[in-house]
């Protein structure tokens, strides 16, 4: 049975690995408008004085809305190694940056206008736990945005490489295989409405977008096998998938060279009643 211990512990080591994954898969991707996810997760928050991101990572988000004078920011995250690549940014120098958990999150009660998550809300264990402590360290009106993702746009690469990765997956044991991460109802507006109604939201607003994540092969490999599915993985499996998507991703090869690859994404958020 997957326990809240294990999915952190999973987690923790992943990003141990690779410190960065979400920024460096999702940070040059870019939606219709010329915006990244990130970008169009920092636009949302305008104006709100002081701003917590839920799962920071190495900063990246924190460093765009620090862009803001004025800004009080704050950033919790389970990963050290993550958070010691936020403290080397120098726009964060005066951030306060902290590892911790999402369920029993380190601040006092209204100590925030506004609580940003990219991709990191739809991992996190115990959901209800974390809807009340951000329900409870926003104040009065305070508004939760979060990114989360939606699979494959289809007839891309990303779509490929997902079907080759749960061909992949079907021939190994379970212990080779991560454990369930975060709780599904993240991953809809439905669900969402259920778990932050409960803690004082009102209803969510639900916005779907496209990011663009085409380039060179290599480029589009090193976005897709970013996965978390791919951490108990030996070399010699990873090898046989890359070589796999290669294969796969020379039939949608324009002559220029790019692989066209996108991915969903939905921006949800909602506010304290």
């Amino acid at each position: 049975m997957t326990t809240t211990a294990s999915q952190e512990a999973f987690l923790q080591a992943f990003h141990a690995e690779r410190p960065a994954v979400t920024a460096e898969a999702f940070g040059r991707g870019r939606a219709p408008d010329g915006r990244s996810s990130y970008e169009i997760l920092c636009d949302r928050v305008a104006g709100s004085g002081r701003v917590l991101d839920l799962g920071c990572g190495d900063g990246l988000l924190l460093e765009l809305l620090a862009r803001s004078d004025g800004r009080r920011l704050a950033g919790v995250d389970l990963s050290p190694e993550s958070l010691a690549l936020a403290r080397q940014r120098p726009a964060l120098s005066g951030a306060r940056l902290e590892e911790g958990r999402a369920q029993a999150l380190p601040f006092p009660d209204d100590s925030f206008d506004a609580c940003v998550s990219h991709m990191a809300l739809m991992l996190m264990a115990e959901i209800d736990q974390v809807a009340a402590e951000v329900a409870r360290v926003l104040s009065p009106r305070g508004v939760l945005a979060c990114v989360v993702g939606g699979g494959a746009v289809g007839g891309e690469a990303y779509e490929r490489f997902v079907g080759l990765l749960r061909s992949t997956m079907q021939e190994l044991p379970p212990s080779r295989r991560i454990p369930s991460l975060g709780d599904r109802r993240t991953r809809t507006r439905e669900g969402l409405d259920d778990v932050l109604g409960a803690a004082g939201f009102a209803p969510v607003e639900w916005d779907t977008f496209a990011i663009d994540l085409s380039g060179p092969v290599e480029q589009v490999w090193e976005t897709v096998s970013g996965l978390y599915d791919l951490g108990p993985l030996d070399h010699t499996t990873v090898e046989r998938l890359r070589e796999d998507f290669l294969t796969e991703a020379a039939e949608l090869t324009t002559p220029q060279g790019i692989v066209p690859c996108a991915f969903t994404m939905h921006l949800a958020t909602a506010r304290l009643r």
